[in-house]
């Protein structure tokens, strides 16, 4: 399944913060329907996993909230769910 806006701006959003070595955002809005937050034209729920440098040293919860920083944006305005897999590139 492709990107759809919202997914794209994540993933250059990312892409830029964090210039991971491995970068997939996976659309998971079609699992939620009709659960709260989901929208029907999607969108809302997001799978991350990501492996970048700049997470090097950091804990997990200091990973999770870089990446919410950088997409706080699209959590407020649109994104109801973000799961994160985040990891420290070697």
């Amino acid at each position: 399944m492709s990107l759809g806006q919202i997914g794209q701006r994540i993933t250059q959003k990312l892409t830029e913060a964090f210039s991971p070595a491995e970068l997939n955002v996976i659309d998971e809005s079609h699992k939620h329907a009709g659960h709260v937050g989901a929208r029907p034209e999607g969108e809302t729920h997001f799978k991350v996993v990501i492996v970048s440098e700049a997470f090097q040293g950091k804990s997990r919860i200091e990973q999770h909230r870089l990446i919410n920083q950088v997409l706080a944006e699209e959590l407020a305005e649109r994104v109801h769910a973000l799961s994160i897999s985040a990891n420290a590139a070697t």
